[in-house]
Parts: C-alpha cells; structure tokens; sequence
C-alpha cells in the first residue's frame, strides 16, 4: 500500500459545489492535503515545466488520517438464508468451470449459521468439503482447468457424517474424474444464517472462474443423486435456495428461485453474462436466451467500489476558475495527488472554448500494470521530482482492462472508486520499453493544451466525457468550439450520439488526438463510476473476449470496434485509427489542400510553413515528432465527408509501424506502405455552419510546447480556435 494515497468521488466538480475525497494512510496517522490549479502537469524539465497556482480553500492543513483496506476479489454476499432447523442432511452443490484448480483452497459457496459453518470449494485435490471444526473431505482427484464440473458436498446430522462428491460434465478419456468421499465432522450451521458464493465469509478463500446454479437444499437427497438433479430442478421441498444468475444480469443483484426469498449481491464486478454448461453455440446474445449464459466470471483480483470512508469534503469557490486542479496529499516524505476537474456553474457563460478531458479513457486504461516499470521510472522520476507511482509496484489497487486476471482472462471491468495512481498530474510515464522515452502522456499531456491557451490568452472552460455521457449535446451546445485530449479511445453510444448530435446543429470540434472512438464501453447501472468492456471481434486488443461472451452485461449491446458496430471514427471526425508504431515521432508534410480558400485562417502567422512541401512538426517531447505511435487516416469508404480536407499528412517509414489489425484481410495489406501508414490532419465543414478539424496522431500533442509553444504546430491549433470560436459561419466554397 502507499504511505497515503486517495480517489475523488467524481472525475468533475461543478463551481459552489462540493466534492468528496477518500483518503487512506497507511497504518494510519496525520497528513497533510492542499488543493492547486494545474497549468501544465507535466514535470518533463525539457517542456515548459510543471506549472500550478495554490488554491487555499478550507480542507489545506493537517488531517488525521485513517488505514483504508483494498480488498481485492468478486463474490456474492447473501446476508440472510434460512439453513432449516438442523434435523435433515444439509447439501451445498454448485457447477464450476475453474480457472485456477491447482492454486490452493477456493470456496465456491459457504454458509454459516448457529456458530458453525459449511463450505465448498476446490484446491488441487479436487472438490472438497470443510466445516468450520477444521473437519475437511477432499474427493482427491484434481478437475480439470476450464471444463464444466458439478460439484456437492453434504452434511448429516443424524450420522455426523460429511460427503463431498464431483463428476465431469463431459468425462475425459485418460483421467476419471468423478470421485466421493467422506469422513466425520462436528455440526453443520442451522436457523437463520449467511452465505457467500465464491469466498467464504466477508470474501476469504476466493474462487477462480465460472460458476452456475449454486444451491443448498435440506433434505433426503444422497448427494449422488444430487449432482446427478444438477441439470433439472430439484424437490421443490429440498431447495432451501437456488440462485439463477440469468436473472438481472445488468445489475449487481442475484436472485434466489428456491423456497425463500434469499436475494444476494455482488461484490468487486465479478463478469456476467458468461456462457454456461448448457450453453451451445446456437445463440450469442444473452439476451436471446438469458438460461444459456446463466455462469459468472469470478476472479480472486477483480475490483469494483472499494467502498472508502470519505475524508475530506471540498466545497468549491464560486469564484475558482474551470481547469484541471488537484488535491496533494503528504504523510512523511511520502506524497501523491488525485486530479479532478472543476466545470463552470452556467456553462460556457465566461468561455466559449470547451476542452473535453476524456476521463472514460483515463478510467479503462487506470492500473495498467506492465512488469518491470516502476523500476524503470524511478531513476527518471526521481531527477524530475515527479511522482514515482507505477501499477507494478502496487497491484493491490486491482488491474486494468489493458491486463490478464491472475487465471489469465481479461480484465472486463474497470472502476473509478479506487485509487488510479498512473493517472496522476507531476507523474512520469514511461510508455515505451526504452527508458529513455517520453513521460509525456495521459492528464500530464492533455494538460499542453489548457497550458497553451492559457499563455496565448484564450479562455477555456473544462468539461469531462462524463459529463457529456449524462447531459449530452445540449452541454456541448453551450460551446463555440470543443477540444479534445490526446487519446479518446473509449465512448459510449451517450457521448458518441451527443458529439455527433452537437455537430449536426453547427458545433465544431477539434479532435487533437490519435485512436479515438475507437472501443465500445458500457457503463454500470448505477452510473459511470464503473465500465464493461468486452473486446469482441477486431482491433489492437492485449486479449480477446471469448465465443459468446461478446455481448455486454451491463446493457446487453454487442461490444468491440465502433467500426465493427457501423460508426467507424471516420464518419464522426473524418479520421480512423489505422496504424500503430513504437514511441517515436515523425513530421508532417503540407499537401496543396493547405491553399485552398476555405483554410486560409490555418496559413495565418505561418505563411513559410504553410504552404505545399512545407514541414512542421519535426520536433517534440514524444519521440522527437508530431506523428507516432497510433496515427488516423482518412477514408471515404469508412464515412470520411468527400468534401473534407487532408491539409496535411505523414507517411511512417519506420519498420515498427504496421496496420492495425481490422485493416488486413491476410498476412499482408491491400496497397502500399502510404495507404495505410499515415496520419491525415483533415478539415471539413458540417451542417448549420459548423466545423471538424483533426489532428489523427497520438503524439501530436508532444509537439506542441515546444520552444515555449512558438512553433508551426502550436499556431496551426491557435489559428484553428480562434477561427473556430469567431461566430462567422462555415461552409464548403467559402
């Protein structure tokens, strides 16, 4: 755990409101907090420089700060089931499909009542069945890994003695796995009691994997023939709880069909909508067919809510100016800081320029945890005194959906309730192997463009996509011109319709980024505090989801590529990601576009640079040029306007850029190297007097700062705002 460390309730507080924060301290103990105004987040010494104004507000000073536990690992908590009076044989029995059967014990439903408990689970000895005396009877055959199992275990009273039993849906040729056992043990819980599925009591023991149809039943049945029932509906009067986990799979509740009404709930987004035993192929979509996809995903490291106290209570100042501010926090020599964003009150009464920080990319790509990379950073991050924090070193903050769970599936969820400690303003990111590559990315990179206009003298308000997902186009409409950050990769149908929705109606935007609008992400139920992502289908993806697994839980839409869902990044900003390449950067080339009338205001104050062959943006902090790492194209055929403008572009030569993956058709490409291998700055009118300029390069804003944001480069997107903000209309021919 980190000495101190914190998350926000919301990526974004309105002026006069109030936002809390939940702040952990190792151990517990004082700490210090105090709130800025960040300029420039970037401690980069070769950019402008870290740059912040104090903001004294009434949480600045000491604290006392409390130990705030992360406890890692979905389940499902049932806080109320009646175990019967303790006079028949009490029977748990569930279908698996583990993930992890060698890696020690696994509970996969318990309960507990009258002092005494009763689990079931799994460890590499196959199934096993423990009460809470220490009594335990394993089958002592192992299961196999990612295969269907059911499993039973049974206590009875009359006799004291504990059964465990386990038999393979589809039986394997070389190994028999069903097996039972059974020896003696003290008594089984009884009366009003608790259960838990996939951990054992407040979430201990965590199970790897799939699991359908857990039951417990009092009764006569032989466990034999209780596995034997597993695929049918047991004696009505033998079911003391049944939970079916096709029901409300968008929510976080499960549903008890048994005798009583013995709801439960799930803790950390354990993954639903996943194919069951019964499931056949015939169908994909789990809202066809909800009993065919009756299993959840349960993974020992997953995360949701981490459920903070909160600590402090920010009450903004009317008077604080909208931008990107953050709130430091000391204990020791240790330190750390959570950014969020102030918005105006009455949007875009006191600026008429919007930047659009895209936090729903900051949340998928949060704790994306790379090996080796903390120790990579420090030496860096030590000579620039940023934060030295890297996800490596503290997996106990969960992953991201850039990473493999511990069984090896991918990481579906991602959540902003819990510390984020890679998305941190004065941090150092390296995002390449070379430990002499850039820092320059995410909040610290986006924070170049309110640096920018702020030292040019142009006002600007701040707005996040979580904003936009709630109040849409009429939030943007309150704008003359929208930027956005440098990597908008992740939307949702909300924030796609209200960008495209605001552009219709005469708004402009300026995209400033590379491989945007790219994923398809759902949010929770409950509000955006939470995202599903199934990677389904193409794209530069680290995993992929599973055969009918491609479906989002959360809403039942199909998940992926916007592409793939037919509304390709191309028809909404004229550009598409189309290649991706290492960390380093490349210059753009003007094209005989850059003359023609309905762009004169881009040639203003750089009339040598502007003009066919000229070159700019052959330096940077990111790799030494405006073009790298994930660059977009123009494409006709993928919905780029006709009348739309290539004004500039770079074709890569470099040998580590290749297509991204929905562009080939083999193991080669159709055309050559300049078809695919580019990034088009592209301009184009829209209806009712608007605009769209875009930028299609990852490191295009690396480019900007330099020689102080005098360069071609920063003039271009100085030109672009000021033209775009001037209420003058727009049209193709003038």
């Amino acid at each position: 755990m980190l000495p101190v460390t914190g998350y926000a309730e919301h990526w974004s507080v309105r002026q006069g409101e109030a936002l809390r924060f939940m702040v952990g301290v190792a151990g517990g103990g004082r700490y210090r907090a105090r709130v800025a105004r960040i300029l420039c987040g970037d401690p980069n010494p070769a950019g402008p420089g870290y740059r912040e104004t104090p903001m004294p507000c009434g949480i600045e000073g000491e604290h006392e700060g409390i130990d705030q536990p992360i406890r890692l690992g979905s389940w499902v908590e049932v806080p109320a089931v009646d175990l019967g009076a303790g006079d028949v044989p009490l029977t748990l029995m569930a279908t698996i499909w583990p993930t992890r059967p060698g890696q020690g014990a696994q509970v996969v439903l318990s309960c507990a009542g009258s002092g005494a408990t009763l689990a079931l689970g799994l460890g590499p000895k196959g199934a096993f069945a423990r009460c809470g005396d220490g009594s335990i009877v394993e089958a002592g055959v192992p299961l196999t890994e990612r295969a269907w199992h059911d499993i039973a275990c049974r206590f009875d009273p009359a006799t004291g003695v504990l059964e465990v039993a386990q038999a393979p849906r589809r039986p394997r040729l070389d190994i028999d796995e069903a097996a039972t056992a059974q020896g003696a043990a003290g008594g089984a819980p009884m009366g009003m009691g608790t259960a838990a599925i996939a951990a054992e009591g407040a979430g201990r023991a965590h199970f790897d994997g799939k699991i359908a149809r857990p039951r417990i039943l009092c009764g006569a049945l032989g466990i034999v023939s209780a596995l034997e029932a597993q695929p049918i509906p047991v004696p009505i009067d033998e079911a003391v709880a049944e939970w079916d986990f096709s029901i409300d799979i968008p929510t976080d509740r499960i549903v008890d069909i048994g005798s009583g009404d013995w709801h439960g709930r799930c803790h950390n987004l354990p993954t639903r909508a996943m194919t069951g035993p019964d499931w056949t192929g015939e169908t994909h979509r789990w809202t066809e067919w909800p009993p065919h996809h009756d299993a959840i995903h349960f993974h020992s490291d997953d995360i949701g809510d981490a459920s903070w106290a909160p600590s402090l209570t920010l009450d903004v100042p009317a008077d604080w100016p909208s931008g990107l501010y953050a709130l430091h926090l000391e204990s020791g020599d240790a330190r750390d800081n959570i950014p969020f964003f102030v918005r105006a009150k009455a949007p875009g009464e006191w600026a008429r320029v919007a930047f659009l920080a895209p936090t729903m990319t900051y949340t998928v790509y949060s704790q994306f945890v790379r090996a080796g990379r903390q120790a990579q950073i420090a030496p860096r991050a030590a000579a620039w005194g940023a934060l030295p924090h890297a996800p490596d070193g503290h997996p106990e903050y969960g992953l991201s959906p850039y990473n493999n769970h511990a069984d090896g599936s991918g990481v579906v969820m991602s959540s902003m309730r819990r510390p984020m400690i890679d998305k941190r303003v004065n941090q150092f990111h390296l995002m390449d192997p070379d430990p002499t590559g850039s820092g320059t990315y995410w909040i610290a990179a986006d924070s170049y463009i309110l640096d920018m206009l702020d030292r040019a003298g142009i006002d600007v308000e701040v707005i996040t996509d979580h904003d936009v997902h709630a109040e849409g186009a009429a939030l943007l409409s309150r704008y003359a011109v929208v930027l956005t950050g440098q990597h908008p990769e992740y939307h949702t149908h909300e924030t796609l319709d209200a960008i495209a929705g605001h552009l219709e109606q005469g708004g402009r935007f300026v995209y400033l980024g590379g491989n945007g609008f790219y994923w398809r992400i759902a949010p929770h139920g409950d509000g955006p505090w939470a995202f599903e992502l199934r990677r389904a289908e193409g794209g530069i993806r680290l995993w992929e989801t599973l055969p009918g697994e491609g479906y989002h839980a959360f809403d039942g839409g199909y998940g992926g590529l916007w592409r793939r869902l037919g509304r390709p990044p191309q028809a909404l900003v004229g550009v598409g990601f189309s290649s991706q390449g290492n960390y380093n950067g490349h210059p753009y080339t003007f094209t005989d576009a850059i003359l023609d009338p309905r762009v004169a205001f881009l040639r203003d104050g750089m009339e040598d640079a502007a003009r066919p062959g000229g070159v700019f943006g052959d330096r940077g902090l990111m790799g030494g040029g405006a073009a790298g790492h994930e660059l977009d194209r123009a494409d006709v055929t993928l919905g780029t306007p006709r009348h739309a403008l290539v004004v500039a572009s770079a074709v890569v030569q470099e040998a580590s850029y290749q297509p991204v993956n929905e562009e080939r058709r083999d193991h080669t490409w159709p055309g050559a190297r300049e078809d695919l291998i580019r990034s088009d700055v592209t301009f184009f009118e829209t209806p009712n007097g608007g605009a769209v300029f875009s930028v299609g390069s990852m490191n295009f804003i690396g480019a900007l700062p330099v020689d102080g944001y005098a360069n071609p480069t920063a003039q271009l997107i100085r030109n672009v705002v000021r033209r775009f903000a001037d209420p003058a209309p727009l049209h193709p021919g003038g």
